[in-house]
This record gives structure tokens, sequence and C-alpha cells, in this order.
């Protein structure tokens, strides 16, 4: 055999080689993109419904705390927040609005006996208390899918084929602010 012929060869498979080893790496970048997107469609689920929620809360709480308008204003607004979040950061900024707003509607029917032995209310505490515990499950499966896919996306030799193709993108995590941290990480208590 030539040794031109073997040359070849040679400069040939060190070429499929490496196209084999950039689709590889761009590959699993798109998959870890596309599994972070599906945790971040997940937490948006759970928002939405928790926002879906929140009327029925605040209409069941009505009926007994007619006085109470500003607390319900205050539900209202951090609904309104949290449906229209688009960024994560602007989803965790809401999400802290919504518990601090949760957290004084509950605080109301403490003051309510025949509020909290409502079963319409206790149906909706359920409801509000499995959401809550899915929020946060769903949060810490984005938060692990975004660190894993930063990682990548820093990381030798997969920072050189994303600089090359340029499309991957570090995610945020969902995370709120130090204060709000410890209560967020427990779901709150509804039941009464």
């Amino acid at each position: 055999m030539p040794t031109w012929l073997i040359v070849i060869i040679v400069i040939l498979v060190v070429i499929f080689a490496i196209g084999g080893l950039i689709a590889g790496i761009y590959n699993s970048l798109v998959k870890l993109d596309e599994r972070v997107n599906e945790a971040w469609s997940d937490i948006t689920v759970q928002l939405k419904y928790r926002a879906d929620l929140i009327p029925n809360v605040i209409e069941t709480v009505k009926g007994y705390a007619k006085h109470e308008k500003e607390t319900f204003q205050m539900v209202t607004e951090a609904r309104t927040a949290a449906m229209g979040a688009k960024t994560v950061k602007q989803a965790a900024a809401a999400e802290q609005e919504m518990q601090n707003a949760l957290g004084r509607i509950f605080a109301i029917a403490e003051a309510y006996p025949e509020l909290k032995a409502n079963e319409n209310f206790i149906k909706l505490q359920e409801q509000l208390q499995d959401v809550e515990d899915k929020i946060q499950a769903s949060r810490r499966f984005y938060n692990a899918g975004a660190k894993e896919l930063n990682t990548k996306i820093k990381t030798f030799p997969t920072n050189i084929v994303n600089n090359f193709v340029g499309h991957f993108k570090t995610r945020d995590y969902f995370e709120v602010a130090e204060g709000e941290r410890e209560k967020i990480e427990k779901a709150p208590e509804v039941k009464f």
C-alpha cells in the first residue's frame, strides 16, 4: 500500500473522529437544553394551576372576611405578576410576592373558625398544598437541569463547540432572595 494512501486514510479517520466528537457534543447540548426547557414548562404549568386556584381561595375567604380588601388586592396583584412572568428571574420575584400574599390570606382565615371548617376551603387548601409541593419539585428539577447545562457549556471541549455554533446559553437558576429562601423551601402550611 502506498504511503500517500495511508496518509489519506489516517487523515480521513481523524476527520471523521473529530466530526463524530463534535456531533456527540452538540447532541448532548441539545438534549440538556431540551431537558431544561421541559423543566421550565413544568414550572409554568404548576404556577398556572396555582394561579387558577387563587380566585377560588379569594372568593371563599371573601365570603367570611369582606373587610379585607387590601389583602385580596395584594393576592390578585401577586397572581397577575406570576401569570405575566416571562423569565426565570421574573418568575422568582413573582413567586416571592405570591408566597407573601398567600401567607396574608391564610392569616386572615385563622380569624374565622367557620371558614377554617368550610369544606370548600379545606379542599382548596389541600389542592394548594399539593401544587406548592409540585412547584417545589419542579423548581428543583429545573435548577438541576440548568446546573448540568451550564456546567457542560462552560467545560472543555464543549465550550469550544458551543463557541463555534453559539446556540446554547447558560440558564438562570430559579432562585429567590436570601431572606425568602427559607420560607419558600418549605411549602406553606395551609392546614387550619
